[in-house]
């Protein structure tokens, strides 16, 4: 059983390592649907591959649509008056135009349903080696590099950065699992005033690995596991740990 489940529990400690990075400036932030539209639009570019390019260049037509769509954010950041509602339409602009792309393809349903959300046990770990050592240098790149910059710059830095590391996530765990990875450890340790990335680590680790296991024994859909747990456990926090303003 360990053998079986180890590459997909080692995969959802990289995913929630290098997203709850990215999820604790995004919830100060206040762009929650961030990611959804980053990742929607990584996915337009998978779609556009397998409609039209025969599954080739699918990991270079996502980073593009990825990156300009992260570039948008940053842009709106500075620029536009309601910011939420922009990003808002950016996903539901990229959930639209991967419909019609997938409509010119066989595969169409199965592969919106992949990109929704991917059944992680089956990924290989030479895989998730690779991303390790991307999302380690993202990593340090935010640390080092990033808290320097001010103003448009270190917006356009963030959220290239975040393209990136959507792109790659999207194609592993799917557009709703990395939303979860994203938004609920931080989302956990802030209701519990923890405002720090190691508390949000251990949240994502936790239900993330319970997931992994109801998956298993249940024999469940691993990526919607983690999608519903994730979401159960955070909405549980903040209905019942969150005090009043």
């Amino acid at each position: 059983m360990i053998e079986i489940l180890a590459p997909s529990i080692l995969l959802a400690f990289v995913l929630v390592g290098i997203h709850s990075l990215f999820g604790l400036e995004v919830v100060r932030r206040g762009v929650i649907f961030s990611d959804l539209a980053v990742g929607q639009w990584a996915g337009l570019g998978m779609a556009l591959s397998i409609s039209f390019f025969d599954n080739e260049y699918k990991y270079l037509l996502s980073l593009i649509f990825a990156l300009f769509c992260g570039l948008l954010i940053s842009f709106a950041l500075n620029r536009v008056k309601n910011k939420e509602a922009f990003i808002g339409l950016l996903y539901a602009f990229g959930s639209g135009a991967v419909m019609i792309a997938l409509t010119h393809s066989s595969e169409g349903m199965e592969a919106f349903r992949n990109l929704i959300s991917s059944d992680i046990l089956f990924t290989m770990p030479e895989t998730i080696y690779k991303s390790a050592l991307l999302y380690l240098l993202i990593g340090l790149i935010l640390w080092k590099v990033y808290p320097k910059l001010e103003g448009l710059y270190k917006d356009m830095l963030f959220f290239v950065l975040f393209a990136v590391t959507v792109t790659g996530s999207v194609s592993l765990a799917g557009v709703l699992t990395v939303f979860v990875f994203l938004i609920a450890p931080p989302f956990i340790a802030l209701s519990f005033d923890k405002d720090n990335l190691l508390f949000a680590w251990l949240a994502g680790w936790f239900f993330a690995v319970i997931a992994i296991f109801v998956s298993y024994f249940l024999d469940l859909p691993t990526g919607y596991t983690i999608v519903t747990l994730g979401s159960f456990f955070a909405l549980l926090s903040g209905v019942l740990i969150n005090k009043k303003v």
